[in-house]
């Protein structure tokens, strides 16, 4: 896990942010997804992925990143789009405290496959040997 900064073009009209596949994001972008209008107090996420990576970004709001080794959890309080999480393959994750009207984008290196997701924690402590 790592925190990305991304370049800032700063103008008085309004600043600029942009990322790149395999610049910015260490990785080719495959499939963008996005999270809003999360009610207060839910939590989204509470699973790991076997061999997906992703670049969590608060484009809007903020939120709290909770991930988790097996071993010892880790906590980013996003609230800058010109920051993004990036969260490797076999790392627990969910996402709570979420703002008003944040928005939470995703960027994976992978298309959709359910059976891509660990949706147990003690399944996925025992697949990382924990």
């Amino acid at each position: 896990m790592e925190l990305l900064h991304f370049p800032k073009i700063l103008d008085q009209r309004g600043n600029l942010s942009f990322l790149q596949s395999n610049k910015e994001v260490p990785f080719e972008i495959k499939r963008v997804y996005w999270i809003y209008d999360v009610p207060g107090g839910e939590m989204r996420g509470g699973h790991a992925y076997k061999n997906l990576n992703e670049v969590i970004i608060a484009l809007s709001g903020s939120y709290d990143v909770v991930l988790h080794d097996g071993e010892k959890e880790y906590r980013y309080h996003l609230n800058r789009s010109y920051y993004g999480l990036y969260v490797p393959k076999m790392m627990w994750r969910h996402i709570e405290n979420f703002s008003t009207n944040s928005l939470a984008l995703i960027l994976t290196d992978d298309l959709y496959k359910e059976d891509e997701y660990i949706r147990d924690f003690d399944a996925f402590k025992a697949m990382k040997g924990i």
